[in-house]
């Protein structure tokens, strides 16, 4: 394992930490193969019922290594098509099957695939020094890593291709503007800020905060019926858990719920 991936579990919430700061955090293929590997552990352990995902040092996540790029023998199409399907995009995927709640704590500078990764969390704290990029277009290539998939579903079409076209970097205030992140905090109170907020997760029914996000993220693909249909057998697990006659019980007594995610 990378010591360029650092990873916790403290309290039921796992922190992944990006730790590569001299280069603000670029990703390695070791540091992607980890990212994965820490991605499914967190979502098969009983004892992980959050995610926070974070940079160490002064930014979030500057991309990819460009090293190759542009030099006497540039990587063969075969190579390229694989470096992505096989080893960046399985980050796209794999967060998709993650039902659990998964925050990204995004300080400093998130850019091309580096912006992507905070892109694929649910949502995002940012902040207030943080800056988003989308520049691919300046060294001439796509968003390999999800952008051009996840940045309309969060901001629109048009203000998506404003910032893949332009380029042009987005401070955390335009951000939550735009609907990109969901908070600002001062940059001292980052974590403390997003721990608040996620310990908040899971002090609440994990079979309902995990339904929730898995009934919201398929319905996005459904039709109404088919999205109302689906719900239901949801609600069938919701309402025959321990969990759901736990949290009537905590309501009633006017305390906190002991909750055992079943």
């Amino acid at each position: 394992m990378t010591d360029k991936l650092l990873f916790d579990v403290t309290d039921k919430i796992a922190t992944i930490t990006f730790n590569n700061p001299e280069k603000l955090n670029a990703f390695t293929t070791e540091m992607l193969v980890a990212y994965r590997e820490r991605l499914e552990e967190c979502r098969t352990r009983e004892d992980v019922w959050a995610i926070i995902v974070t940079g160490a040092g002064r930014g979030f996540c500057s991309g990819g290594d460009t090293g190759r790029m542009g030099a006497d023998t540039p990587p063969t199409p075969a190579e390229i098509k694989s470096g992505l399907w096989d080893l960046v995009q399985l980050i796209s995927l794999k967060m998709t099957e993650i039902d659990k709640p998964i925050i990204a704590a995004v300080n400093g500078v998130a850019v091309g695939a580096g912006m992507d990764m905070s892109l694929h969390a649910d949502l995002r704290i940012a902040a207030e020094s943080a800056r988003f990029a989308e520049t691919y277009v300046r060294v001439g290539l796509v968003p390999g890593n999800g952008g051009a998939w996840f940045l309309p579903r969060l901001i629109g079409m048009p203000r998506a291709l404003e910032m893949l076209w332009s380029a042009d970097f987005v401070d955390a205030q335009k951000a939550l503007e735009y609907g990109l992140v969901n908070k600002v905090v001062p940059d001292d109170k980052l974590m403390e800020e997003t721990r608040t907020y996620v310990e908040k997760l899971v002090n609440s029914s994990p079979i309902s905060v995990r339904l929730i996000k898995r009934t919201m993220k398929a319905g996005l693909n459904m039709d109404l019926r088919s999205s109302l249909d689906m719900v239901s057998s949801h609600m069938v697990l919701a309402r025959s858990s321990e969990d759901h006659k736990e949290a009537i019980a905590a309501w009633r007594e006017k305390r906190p719920g002991n909750y055992k995610n079943r």
